[in-house]
């Protein structure tokens, strides 16, 4: 980067990071706040957290700043993430694959399918919500950004390393045990593995599903500490729509915002 970022970048920067402080405050505000995610009673207010923070913020948020990152030639549709549906499909399978592997090895703290499933869609939401945010927006940019005057390995390794960061800074805003320090910088070290799950597959669908591995491990060791996890022996059809729907969301999106080819990527003035 140069001393003095040109109008473009600058703007790219504002709405980008203004994305996120507008999400992580909503977090706060309907999760971190209120403990939500601790009481698996609060069925509104999960849902209500999940549509505004995650849905609304999160996905469509993101997506809209994708488009217009995209259309000032500053990050490609396809940097961000937003690939064919061949390459989806496969970086999905593989997703699968490596997310349960790490479940597994992580300890496995329930093998039911019922709490499986629930767990997944619970947390799902906000696994396609932190994909979008500090991946296909934070990090590409940063990317982008920082490949000027510094090499491509160079450029990629910060910017996988300033997503990690901001994805475990996020977690402040986040109940307990997720907004303590330990914690965080546990977060931000996983954060990593799935930095280098993105920035090689460069495809959002197969990052959210190996992403979302790594989250349920501590949503279900959370309910488990706290004596809620008999909630989640049965199906919650709430979290399961919930799921779909931030599915459907995304998928819209990119079809209806994302699908229509980047705009040439305009050089850079130094």
């Amino acid at each position: 980067m140069s001393a003095a970022a040109p109008p473009s970048t600058r703007r790219a920067l504002t709405l980008a990071f203004g994305l996120y402080l507008l999400w992580v405050l909503a977090t706060y505000l309907l999760e971190g706040r209120i403990h939500t995610l601790l009481r698996p009673e609060a069925m509104s207010a999960r849902l209500f957290y999940a549509l505004v923070a995650n849905s609304l913020i999160g996905i469509g948020g993101s997506a809209l700043v994708i488009r217009f990152l995209s259309r000032a030639g500053t990050v490609s549709t396809e940097q961000a993430g937003f690939r064919g549906l061949g390459h989806a499909a496969l970086a999905v399978v593989i997703g699968v694959v490596i997310g349960f592997a790490f479940y597994a090895l992580q300890g496995a703290p329930s093998w039911s399918p019922v709490v499986l499933i629930n767990a997944y869609a619970q947390v799902l939401v906000g696994s396609i919500a932190e994909v979008l945010v500090c991946w296909a927006v934070i990090g590409a940019l940063s990317q982008s950004v920082l490949q000027e005057g510094r090499g491509g390995w160079v450029s990629l390794i910060l910017a996988a390393v300033i997503a990690s960061a901001f994805f475990g800074v996020y977690h402040f805003a986040h109940s307990p045990p997720f907004n303590q320090v330990p914690v965080v910088v546990f977060l931000s070290v996983i954060g990593l593995v799935t930095s280098v799950f993105f920035f090689l597959s460069r495809d959002v669908y197969g990052t959210i599903t190996f992403h979302n591995f790594l989250g349920i491990l501590g949503v279900i060791r959370a309910l488990d500490a706290s004596g809620n996890l008999s909630a989640f022996e049965r199906p919650i059809v709430p979290l399961l729509v919930m799921a779909v729907v931030a599915i459907a969301l995304l998928i819209a999106a990119h079809v209806l915002w994302l699908s229509s080819g980047p705009a040439p990527m305009r050089p850079r003035v130094r």
